[in-house]
C-alpha cells in the first residue's frame, strides 16, 4: 500500500549505525525544506495553518524538567519557516493562526473560529478527547473542502482504532508504536522476562496495557506486575520512610527489565538505580521510545536542532518535532501537488504518493487504513541515542516500519 523504493542493506546500516538494520526507504529525499523551481498552480495567497493548544503553567516551585511555555508552538514556527522557504520556489505562502486555550475557552469554539476565518488546516496539541470533539464539530464545515486535523499529542491507540476519524491525521506515534519500539530491543538483545509497574492514573494504565500488547506480539514474557503506591517520590523533596519502602518494592521479583507506566513523570525517574537487583530500567522514564531527543545527530537532524535552537533559545522537544511534521505535512503536499487546495490535499495526505522528509533516515508516510504517520522510533536513554525501530530482522510485506503498532488486519478502524 506504500511506495517502497528498496536500499541496500549495507547502505541502510550505515545510515542506522547498525549492522545490517531492516528498514526500507520510501524515497530517500533531502532532509531539509525543497527548493524546487517548479512554480504552483492555483495557490495564490497564504495559506493558513491554525493551532490550537494549552499553554503550560510555570510550575509553582522549581522543577528541571518543566515544560517551556512555547513547547510544540516554536515547533509550528520553525514548520512555516521552512514552509515559506520552499515557498519562495513554488509561489506559496504560509501563514500559521496560534490559538492558546485560556480558561473558559474550548478546543470546539476556537477550531470552529478557524473554520469561519476559512482555515482547512489545524493542528491540535491537545488530549484525546478534544482531538474527538473538534474532529466532529468540524467535520463537513469545510463546504466541499475538507477541514484536515492534525493530531500531535495525543497517543491514545483508541483514536486509530474504533475512535478513529476520517478527517484527523496522527503524527504523534500511538502507545503502541512506542511499546513496540522497546519491545523490538528488548528481543534483539534477548531481555525477555519483563517487570511492569503501573502508576494510578488512567494514561498510565493505557500505556501498560500497549505493552502487555507488544509483549505478546514479539514473545516477551511478563514476570511480574506491581501497581506503584508509594507517591510521586521522583518530585519530592527528602528522605521519607515511603522512600525505604519503595527500596524494597523490587524484591524476590525474577526480571531481566523494569518497565514503568508513569506518563505523567511522577515517579517514573525513581525507579532507576534503586532496584535492589541491579536491572535496567526503561518505559515512560529511563530509557524511552520517542520521536526526537537532543541526541540525535544524524539524517540532518543536528542541523535541524541548530536551527532550532537559534529560533526558540532552548533544545527542540517531541512535541516540537510533532507539530513541526504537522504544519510541514501541508507544506510538503502544496510542494508535490502544485496547489494548496484543501479538496486535492485532504485525500492526498492518505495516498502512498504522499512524503514527508523529517530527520529519521526515510521520508514519512501516513497509514491509509487509520492515518498514522509511518516513521522511525528513537530509543533513548537521557544523554545518548541507543538504537532505532525497526530493529533488524523485523521485516513486513509493505515496510519495516508498519512493524510498529496496529497493522491493518488488526485495525479496529471503520472510516464512515
Amino acid at each position: 500500500m506504500t511506495a517502497s523504493l528498496p536500499i541496500s542493506s549495507a547502505a541502510l546500516a550505515l545510515m542506522l549505525g547498525m549492522s545490517g538494520a531492516s528498514l526500507t526507504a520510501t524515497g530517500l529525499r533531502a532532509q531539509e525544506p525543497a527548493a524546487s523551481a517548479q512554480a504552483a498552480e492555483g495557490s495564490s495567497g497564504d495559506t493558513h495553518i491554525g493551532l490550537i493548544y494549552r499553554p503550560e503553567i510555570a510550575p509553582s516551585s522549581y522543577d528541571a524538567e518543566a515544560a517551556p511555555e512555547d513547547e510544540g508552538v516554536a515547533g509550528a514556527r520553525m514548520a512555516v519557516k521552512d514552509n515559506n522557504t520552499t515557498g519562495r520556489f513554488t509561489k506559496q505562502t504560509y501563514a500559521l493562526d496560534e490559538v492558546a486555550l485560556t480558561e473558559g475557552k474550548s478546543a470546539v469554539d476556537a477550531a470552529r473560529d478557524l473554520v469561519g476565518k476559512g482555515i482547512r488546516y489545524i493542528v491540535l496539541a491537545l488530549p484525546a478527547n478534544d482531538v474527538l470533539a473538534v474532529a466532529d464539530a468540524v467535520k463537513g464545515e469545510g463546504k466541499g473542502n475538507e477541514v484536515t486535523i492534525f493530531n500531535t499529542a495525543a497517543p491514545d491507540d483508541r483514536l486509530r482504532g474504533a475512535d478513529c476519524r476520517r478527517n484527523v491525521f496522527h503524527v504523534i506515534p500511538s502507545r503502541a508504536m512506542q511499546t513496540d519500539a522497546l519491545a523490538q530491543f528488548f528481543t534483539l538483545m534477548r531481555w525477555r522476562k519483563m517487570f511492569l509497574i503501573t502508576g494510578p492514573n488512567d494514561s498510565d494504565k493505557l500505556y501498560a496495557d500497549a505493552f502487555r500488547t507488544s509483549a505478546k506480539k514479539f514473545s516477551l514474557k511478563i514476570t511480574a506486575e506491581k501497581p506503584w503506591t508509594f507517591g510521586p517520590l521522583a518530585k519530592a523533596r527528602g528522605d521519607t520512610p515511603t522512600r525505604s519502602e519503595a527500596m524494597v518494592f523490587t524484591r524476590g521479583v525474577d526480571y531481566d527489565f523494569a518497565i514503568v507506566a508513569d506518563e505523567a513523570n511522577d515517579w517514573g525517574d525513581y525507579v532507576p538505580f534503586r532496584t535492589v537487583d541491579p536491572r535496567p530500567v526503561g518505559g515512560t522514564q529511563g530509557l524511552i521510545a520517542t520521536t526526537w531527543h537532543p541526541t540525535l545527530e544524524t539524517w540532518g537532524a543536528a542541523q535541524a536542532q541548530n536551527r532550532f535552537r537559534r529560533l526558540a533559545g532552548r533544545l527542540m522537544r517531541p512535541l516540537d518535532y510533532q507539530v513541526w511534521a504537522a504544519v510541514r505535512s501541508v507544506g510538503e503536499a502544496a510542494t508535490q501537488k502544485k496547489t494548496a487546495d484543501p479538496a486535492v490535499l485532504a485525500p492526498y495526505f492518505a495516498d502512498p504518493a504522499f512524503s514527508l522528509p523529517a530527520y529519521k533516515g526515510v521520508s514519512l508516510t501516513y497509514r491509509p487504513w487509520d492515518h498514522q504517520l509511518r516513521q522511525p522510533i528513537i530509543v533513548v536513554q537521557p544523554k545518548a541515542m541507543v538504537t532505532v525501530a525497526p530493529e533488524q530482522g523485523f521485516t513486513h510485506q509493505r515496510t519495516p516500519l508498519d512493524t510498529l503498532g496496529t497493522d491493518l488486519p488488526e485495525t479496529a478502524c471503520k472510516f464512515s
